[in-house]
C-alpha cells in the first residue's frame, strides 16, 4: 500500500454520507441509522459488487478503473469538480498520479512588476495551498493584513475579525476550504499543517474539512474592511497562471459607481501619494500627482 492509500477511501465515506435516498430515487425507511446511504446502494447505483465496494472504502483496493469511477462519481451526484477530483484521489492512492509531487517555484520577477503595474487593481498570486507568494501595494493596503505575501487565505477565513464581518460567513469558508482540498495534494507537507492548525484550533474547520468538499474557487464577492472607509463589498476573479503550476492570479475589484469602487480608487491614489511623497522632490511631485489625475 501507499502512504496515502486512505485518501480514496476517506472520499468515498464522506460523499455517501452526504446523499440522501430521496436524492437518488430511494425510499427511506423509519427506522434508518445511517447518515446518507448504505453501502449496499452506493454499489447498486454504481453496478458493482458490495464485497468490492466494501474493499474500496476500507482502502483494500486500490486501482479501481476509469469505468467505476465514473459509476461511483455518478451513483454519488458527484458534479464535474468534485468527480475530477475523485479520479485524481483515485491515482494518489494507487501511487499512480500522473502528477507527482514537486516543490512549486514562486513566480519570476516579472510576475511581481505586472502586479505592481496595475496600480489600481488590488491584484495576489496564490499557490496550491492558498499562501499568499506575491501581491501589490494595493492589495496589501486593502487586505489589512491578510492578503500580505507568506499570510494563508483559508487561516484568514477562520479569523474571528473575517467571521464578525463576513457577508455570509458559512458559505465563504464552505468554498475557502473546498478549494484547498481542491487544489491542494494531500502528500504536500504544507497542506498537512494547515489542516493540523486549523484542526487542532477550530471546531467550525474540522466540521467543514470532513464533508471533502473538493472544488475550485473562480470567482466570487467579499467583504473588506478599508481604513478611512470601513466595509465595502468587492468582487474576485482567478485566473490559473501558464507555466506556474499549482499558481493562481487572484484579481479584485467593484462594480461600478458602488461604495467598493469608490474605495479601491480612494485607497489608490492614497498610495500613490505616498510613493510619490517617498521617491520625488515636492516641485516634481505636484506635476506627477496633476499628470495622474
Amino acid at each position: 500500500m501507499t502512504k496515502n492509500c486512505g485518501v480514496l477511501a476517506s472520499y468515498l465515506r464522506a460523499r455517501r454520507s452526504l446523499v440522501q435516498p430521496e436524492d437518488v430515487g430511494l425510499p427511506r425507511e423509519s427506522n434508518r441509522r445511517v447518515s446518507g446511504l448504505r453501502r449496499q446502494e452506493v454499489a447498486a447505483l454504481a453496478d458493482i459488487s458490495f464485497d468490492y465496494y466494501l474493499r474500496l472504502e476500507q482502502g483494500r483496493h486500490q486501482q479501481p478503473s476509469d469505468q467505476v469511477l465514473a459509476s461511483l462519481g455518478r451513483a454519488l451526484l458527484l458534479d464535474e469538480d468534485a468527480q475530477f477530483h475523485l479520479f485524481r484521489m483515485a491515482r494518489i492512492s494507487a501511487g499512480t498520479s500522473r502528477t507527482p509531487l514537486r516543490p512549486m517555484i514562486d513566480p519570476d520577477d516579472n510576475m511581481s512588476r505586472l502586479l505592481e503595474f496595475w496600480s489600481h487593481t488590488p491584484a495576489v498570486i496564490l499557490d496550491r495551498n492558498q499562501d499568499v507568494v506575491r501581491a501589490n501595494r494595493l492589495a496589501v493596503a486593502l487586505g489589512r493584513g491578510h492578503l500580505n505575501p507568506g499570510n494563508n487565505l483559508v487561516i484568514s477565513t477562520f479569523d474571528q475579525v473575517v467571521r464578525d464581518t463576513a457577508a455570509d460567513w458559512e458559505d465563504s469558508a464552505i468554498q475557502s476550504v473546498a478549494a484547498l482540498r481542491y487544489h491542494g495534494d494531500p502528500r504536500d507537507p504544507r497542506l498537512r499543517e494547515i489542516v493540523g492548525v486549523l484542526s487542532h484550533r477550530d471546531p467550525d474547520f474540522r466540521r467543514i474539512w470532513a464533508r471533502h468538499d473538493a472544488r475550485p474557487m473562480r470567482s466570487g464577492t467579499l467583504r473588506s474592511d478599508i481604513e478611512r472607509v470601513g466595509l465595502v463589498d468587492l468582487c474576485f476573479q482567478n485566473f490559473a497562471i501558464p507555466g506556474h503550476t499549482g499558481h493562481t492570479l487572484s484579481t479584485f475589484f467593484a462594480e461600478s459607481d458602488s461604495r467598493g469602487a469608490v474605495a479601491l480608487t480612494s485607497l489608490a491614489e492614497h498610495l500613490l501619494r505616498t510613493s510619490l511623497d517617498d521617491r520625488m522632490p515636492r516641485d516634481l511631485r505636484t506635476g506627477a500627482l496633476r499628470a495622474a489625475g
